[in-house]
């Protein structure tokens, strides 16, 4: 009989555990840790070893591709900058004998998927390059705070996990207005904060 107490008591905790964590994991969770990875309007600085002749700095173009000496309309978006030296490396070798090719990210815009979106009244409405271990506190820095007709307590995060759509209230008052820092919570790439203006 103890035993079946206890059992039924262990098992009461486990499901009120679980309850708990689904409950705050979409707010607390830190975004998933990744290689950045390049998008349309980074500058590329692309550097041959010892061939500084096809070495250049070169931005990746809207349709994500890039041109540089000896080698035409390369992807470059959605690649990390190790993936993109391997594929110039491959495209230089019929015209160099094995290649040794460093690309370095020098402005980052990033891929368009994950970029972060403000959008309502936000005092400067815009998309912001995600950056790792990126907070809500870090975005309203970006665009300047909530403007005077905001609802700041009624705006949400659009957020796209395996193809689904979760909204995540937040609360941008009692962040930026009350300093309540467990307001705070970490970004995902591909966020959408929704800030939708106030009733009067």
């Amino acid at each position: 009989m103890k035993l079946l107490a206890f059992s039924t008591l262990a098992l009461s905790a486990a499901f009120l555990t679980g309850c708990a964590t689904k409950t705050a994991a979409p707010q607390q969770a830190q975004a998933p840790a990744r290689d950045y990875l390049i998008g349309p309007g980074d500058n590329l600085q692309i550097v041959v070893w010892r061939n500084p002749e096809v070495s250049n700095t070169v931005p990746v173009r809207p349709d994500g591709k890039i041109t540089t000496p000896l080698v035409e309309d390369l992807q470059a978006a959605g690649k990390t900058s190790t993936e993109l030296a391997r594929d110039i490396e491959k495209a230089l070798a019929k015209f160099i004998q094995q290649p040794v090719v460093t690309v370095i990210v020098t402005g980052f815009v990033g891929n368009f998927g994950e970029q972060i979106r403000v959008i309502g009244q936000a005092a400067r409405p815009q998309s912001l390059p995600f950056r790792s271990n990126m907070s809500l506190m870090d975005v309203l820095i970006a665009v300047g705070g909530i403007n005077e007709y905001a609802s700041g307590n009624r705006a949400t995060i659009i957020r796209t996990i395996d193809g689904k759509q979760h909204v995540v209230p937040v609360r941008l008052d009692d962040l930026i207005k009350g300093g309540d820092i467990s307001a705070n919570t970490y970004m995902y790439p591909g966020d959408v904060l929704v800030i939708p203006e106030s009733f009067f």
